[in-house]
């Protein structure tokens, strides 16, 4: 009988898709991810734009989470989150940060590192306007990461915060915006055959990007 332990040990996928050369690159990296991401949309790949954010927690301790790219171009990779939750305390404490987008359906991901600076006022709050009503109130009304008694505790707080802007616009809290990961470097990695991938950096170099190519 086969156990979990081999299940996992044992799988394999061959990846076949087509390579990445040089020349099929971008001169900007960001110009690189659109192509890509347009690819994975039109793949039906679910949430293409949802992305692994890794921060450093004040004991020098690594920690992750997936959250959604809300704007990417050449100033860099923007997303939202509560500025007193534990991703913001930690980047408030070290603004390095890394993001990997995996759009595995397409045996590709893309690595992002740089560091980390907060928004506008007005950025933040053009997105929150533009966010549904019922995620303007969970804003108000989750204390984010912290812990609660239950879900009965999150609905009367939703109750709360709803009763409290019953007939206005909902503001944005001051403890919540955005953040932009400005890049430094951007990795392409294409899954290819027998596990000898293509990889290809993109790093700074004063105004300008230079490419480097990676042993799988």
């Amino acid at each position: 009988m086969t156990s979990r332990d081999e299940l996992v040990r044992n799988r394999r996928v061959q990846y076949e898709r087509a390579g990445l050369s040089e020349s099929d690159l971008a001169v900007s990296p960001v110009e690189q991810w659109h192509h890509w991401y347009e690819d994975a949309v039109s793949a039906g790949v679910a949430e293409p734009n949802a992305m692994i954010v890794t921060t450093v927690d004040l004991l020098g301790r690594p920690d992750a989470r997936v959250v959604l790219a809300r704007g990417v171009d050449e100033h860099g990779f923007i997303f939202f989150t509560n500025y007193d939750s534990p991703k913001g305390v930690q980047l408030e404490s070290e603004a390095h940060c890394a993001a990997v987008f995996a759009w595995l359906d397409l045996h590709r991901q893309v690595r992002v590192r740089g560091v980390v600076q907060r928004v506008s006022e007005e950025e933040s709050d053009a997105y929150f306007a533009s966010r549904p009503r019922e995620s303007q109130i969970g804003a108000w009304a989750s204390p984010q990461s912290q812990v609660i008694a239950g879900r009965e505790e999150l609905a009367a707080r939703v109750s709360e915060v709803s009763e409290r802007f019953a007939g206005l616009e909902v503001p944005r809290p001051s403890n919540w915006g955005g953040y932009r990961l400005v890049h430094e470097t951007i990795e392409f990695w294409q899954g290819r055959s027998s596990r000898l991938h293509d990889r290809f950096v993109y790093t700074r170099s004063g105004g300008a990007w230079t490419i480097a190519c990676l042993a799988p």
